[in-house]
């Protein structure tokens, strides 16, 4: 905050983020305890503690506003901080201010008791840390003491909870039912419960993180890599998808329950996967979006259901679809983070070891159960001390546990490689410059004549039609790029004869291609994504969704005006197949405003586009086509004068 002394302690749910678990080179442990500390410390009156107003939080008057969330969320931090449960943490946090106590002042007088820089905050905060580490090695012990004194406190003796929580009495016992379910002391014994975070602290206190590299590793980070496993079903899922929705004639709307919904015969098993992927996503998408893979707070910012929009599952290299991609890219990074971590702790290269997206099975991934595999190793390599009159000692083989999960499973394991990984492309975002440049360099192309255009145009006179032209266009551009082909060849005649598919296809559709040749590709190409998108106009369905807002300002009445005018003078047809291109090609692309200004003209724009191919700029262009269109209205001009079109030809 630059307006008053101090810092906003924000908002205290922000603690989830991997974003805002710094710990300044402390514990875990002591980083919660110092910020639990140093909240309580809000509660003193302000009045009293002149240091207090300097932690403040944002758009409120006073401190104590935020004490209660804040300390709220503190409290939780500090229980998964120790390791332990409610009670024992507020055992350990009384012990911990009971030690501050025992400082002696003179210790730190080095340290600004305002604390009214940032470096004399960091240096109490350090030192606070230091002090509180005997506490914490020892903690266990201490617990066992406390409790000791609870026990017999005798102002809490009579309370039962008290005695049966703290202690081992069960004498009780003799005064309920032999025969009752919960006669028995295992039923009333409150024992502590193994868990990995518990085994985290274990580790860190007593300082063996350096003997145990490998397992301080996977433990940190143990929650997100037992996701791994799902990296298959979840590639398999949108693999499945992508093939289902590439260049596919429908648009891709609603939620992901109407998608699941108006599955027959793959229900359960879509129900099955897109559930692994929701819970996967939830549980791993801040991380996700705090890697180098930028995805918009717009897309990432809210766990997603089964009344999410349906992109969300979609493979995409933009839009709502990064956070599919995005979401298996971390999941592999996981594993090789793993793989890593292995070859550095066994001196092994596993860098020859790789598999491909393609590739990639369920024995290749790091799978385990923590309830099933882990948690039994683990016990398997604890040993018990016990005392009479104290509770259970366990003691952890750390070495061997870390051996254990090294053999049976981070072992063998190989790198991931992001070749393969599954994208739903869309037109604009296919490199079809690069794919025309490959088949005029072995196809001479020539461009369609006006009446072949109208007459194309005629037959396929419904949306499916188009639509699957359209695809047959793209594989034969695609064979034509590598192969290349005689420029006379019937069109018709190639896909029978050297693609062997024309008996799959509608013979209502090689009829209306059947007027054109091999030489006609790329501008056939041109025609039926124009007409692609007149289909989607007529229907009432967006062509151009997921561009750029810049592009998509309405036209004036002026403009109307202007360009009925200039539709007006007819056989308009290739500067709107150019312009339609243009808008496909160069304006669908990520990032299209940095290399195409908003507001450059339309004329100009489009006209050196076309120059740029070698091809003429139609003459009535120059004086018709109206001069103060811009970039950002070029959307709706296209638009504008397709519908003008279509509405002139309904007259007729």
């Amino acid at each position: 905050d630059r307006t008053r002394p101090g810092h906003i302690l924000g908002d205290p749910e922000r603690r989830n983020n991997p974003d805002a678990l710094d710990t300044k080179n402390m514990s875990l442990t002591p980083f919660t305890l110092v910020r639990l500390v140093t909240h309580l410390a809000m509660l003193l009156d302000p009045q009293k503690v002149p240091v207090c107003p300097e932690h403040h939080p944002a758009n409120c008057g006073g401190c104590l506003c935020v004490s209660h969330p804040t300390l709220n969320k503190g409290s939780g931090s500090a229980v998964t901080g120790t390791g332990k449960g409610a009670d024992d943490t507020i055992t350990t946090v009384h012990l911990v201010l009971r030690s501050l106590q025992d400082i002696p002042q003179t210790s730190h007088s080095g340290i600004d008791p305002r604390l009214t820089t940032k470096a004399s905050r960091n240096c109490w905060e350090t030192t606070m840390a230091a002090e509180m580490m005997p506490q914490l090695k020892d903690l266990d012990q201490l617990l066992q003491e406390g409790k000791g004194k609870i026990r017999t406190d005798s102002r809490v003796s009579s309370n039962f909870i008290m005695r049966t929580t703290f202690g081992d009495d069960c004498t009780f016992l003799a005064s309920l039912p032999q025969g009752s379910q919960v006669h028995s002391s295992a039923v009333w014994s409150c024992r502590e419960r193994l868990s990995l975070l518990s085994l985290t602290h274990i580790v860190d206190h007593n300082d063996q993180k350096g003997g145990t590299a490998l397992l301080w590793r996977f433990l940190q980070k143990e929650r997100e890599f037992r996701q791994i496993k799902f990296l298959p079903d979840i590639l398999i899922l949108q693999k499945r998808l992508v093939r289902k929705f590439q260049n596919t004639s429908d648009q891709i709307v609603g939620s992901i329950r109407e998608f699941t919904e108006k599955q027959s015969d793959m229900r359960t098993w879509y129900e099955k996967h897109i559930d692994i992927f929701l819970r996967t996503w939830n549980l791993l998408r801040v991380s996700v979006t705090s890697t180098e893979m930028k995805i918009p707070d717009e897309f990432c910012s809210e766990d997603l259901d089964l009344n999410s929009d349906l992109q969300y599952l979609l493979p995409r290299r933009q839009g709502p679809g990064l956070c599919a991609t995005g979401l298996i890219s971390y999941l592999v990074g996981l594993q090789n983070e793993l793989v890593y971590a292995v070859d550095s702790y066994t001196g092994e290269d596993s860098s020859s070891y790789k598999v491909t997206m393609a590739e990639l099975t369920e024995q290749h991934v790091i799978c385990y159960e923590v309830e099933k595999d882990l948690l039994p190793l683990v016990l398997s390599n604890c040993q018990y001390s016990l005392e009479r009159g104290h509770e259970t000692i366990s003691h952890y083989d750390l070495p061997r546990i870390q051996q254990q999960i090294l053999t049976r499973f981070l072992q063998g394991k190989p790198l991931i490689t992001c070749t393969g990984i599954p994208t739903l492309v869309n037109t604009q975002e296919r490199d079809y410059e690069t794919i025309f440049n490959a088949v005029k360099g072995r196809v001479h192309q020539k461009p369609l004549s006006s009446l072949t255009r109208n007459a194309v145009s005629r037959e396929l006179n419904s949306f499916s039609e188009v639509c699957e032209a359209f695809k047959i266009v793209e594989l034969l551009l695609g064979f034509l790029s590598v192969t290349g082909g005689d420029p006379m060849m019937k069109l018709v005649t190639y896909l029978q004869d050297v693609l062997k598919m024309a008996d799959r296809i509608d013979h209502h559709i090689l009829q209306a291609l059947g007027r054109c040749t091999l030489r006609h590709c790329v501008s056939l190409w041109q025609l039926l994504s124009s007409l692609k998108s007149e289909n989607m106009l007529r229907l009432r369905r967006e062509p151009f969704s997921g561009y750029s807002a810049k592009y998509l300002k309405p036209l004036t009445e002026k403009d109307k005006t202007e360009l009925k005018g200039f539709m007006s003078i007819g056989n308009v047809d290739q500067w709107l197949l150019e312009m339609h291109e243009f808008l496909l090609l160069r304006l669908g692309r990520p990032r299209a405003t940095d290399d195409f200004n908003p507001s450059w003209g339309v004329k100009e724009t489009v006209a050196a586009y076309m120059d740029s191919k070698e091809v003429e700029v139609p003459p009535y262009v120059e004086g018709k086509f109206p001069e103060n269109l811009q970039l950002s209205q070029i959307v709706e001009t296209w638009k504008y004068a397709i519908t003008t079109k279509q509405d002139w030809m309904m007259e007729r």
